[in-house]
């Protein structure tokens, strides 16, 4: 049986599982009086996280050898290739769930994350620089591997690696603002997604979170990225509206396109509270990790007979 269901886009569940954990670990100050006991509730994301990712890179594997022409297709189409970043980049984000437990194995896999995701993010350009990508075949998950540095710095910097977080931060908040006006170029002047691949419009919520909270983090001068914060608001509000009957869209890996970007603003909002400790954006924050809570364990369930019948399938 060919693995056509493990599709490149799957490891989206990884970076949504892990970045929730990691995400309501920074939030658990902000709510004492609702994580009493934050441990069961973040560390399970970042377990099931971490159980992701393994589970994911194993059936990966498999698809190797008996779907090549599927795994070439993941890294050569414009329409998956962009979802190939989320393999590196959700390596991070479990590094960074697992530090606390063992660091040694977290930095390793830190930048193993990092490293891979550099090597895809220059192919990937290669290839964009090559041409012959029609402006239907772009979608927001381009910005998974070509923006996908800035996600790294969060975990980064609590292993001890601000300064090499700077480098992929970088490149990649300069390229987000290459590719953010492509992307809303392709919204106005190109067919409207099919609707399975709705979902990934949710990841243009990830830059102006992620430039913001990490960016911040790691040039603290910089108080005006906090703009980008209200950006990312206005964003969010805008998704609402767009996906206000999201349930009537088809079950698809794009799904997985609601997490992280739920994580990634909910984790700016968090920052934002503890620096702006006013009830409103107190409640803003709430507000913000209940949405990613709920939607990643809607996500995780819509999802698990999918998974329970490809392991029947003995894969």
């Amino acid at each position: 049986m060919a693995l056509k269901p493990v599709h490149i886009g799957n490891y989206g569940a990884v970076m949504g599982l892990a970045g929730l954990g990691l995400t309501a670990r920074a939030a658990a100050p902000l709510f004492p009086g609702v994580f009493r006991a934050p441990a069961y509730f973040t560390e399970l994301w970042v377990a099931l996280g971490a159980i992701a990712l393994i589970v994911m890179v194993a059936l990966y594997l498999l698809k190797l050898g008996k779907d090549w022409k599927g795994v070439k297709a993941d890294f050569t189409d414009p329409a998956l290739l962009g979802f190939s970043g989320a393999f590196p980049v959700g390596m991070t984000l479990v590094a960074g769930g697992i530090g606390p437990y063992a660091p040694a194995l977290a930095r390793d896999l830190w930048w193993l994350g990092c490293v891979t995701l550099t090597a895809f993010q220059v192919c990937g350009i290669a290839r964009w620089l090559a041409g012959g990508i029609a402006l239907e075949k772009l979608n927001a998950g381009w910005l998974i591997l070509i923006v996908g540095g800035i996600v790294v710095p969060g975990p980064g910097v609590s292993l001890g690696f601000a300064e090499a977080s700077k480098f992929f931060f970088g490149f990649s908040a300069c390229a987000a603002t290459v590719l953010l006006p492509l992307l809303l170029a392709r919204a106005a002047l190109a067919a409207p997604l099919p609707e399975p691949l709705r979902p990934t419009w949710f990841i243009l919520l990830v830059p102006p979170s992620l430039i913001y909270a990490n960016g911040l983090a790691l040039f603290p001068e910089m108080a005006f990225l906090e703009n980008l914060y209200f950006c990312a608001l206005v964003i969010g509000l805008s998704m609402i509206v767009f996906a206000r009957r999201f349930w009537r869209w088809p079950l698809s890996p794009a799904w997985w396109a609601f997490t992280f970007p739920l994580d990634a603003l909910a984790y700016a909002a968090v920052r934002y509270a503890q620096q702006h400790p006013a009830a409103l954006w107190k409640a803003v924050a709430g507000v913000a990790l209940l949405s990613a809570t709920f939607f990643v364990a809607l996500v995780l369930a819509r999802n698990l007979p999918a998974a329970r019948h490809l392991f029947s399938k003995r894969l």
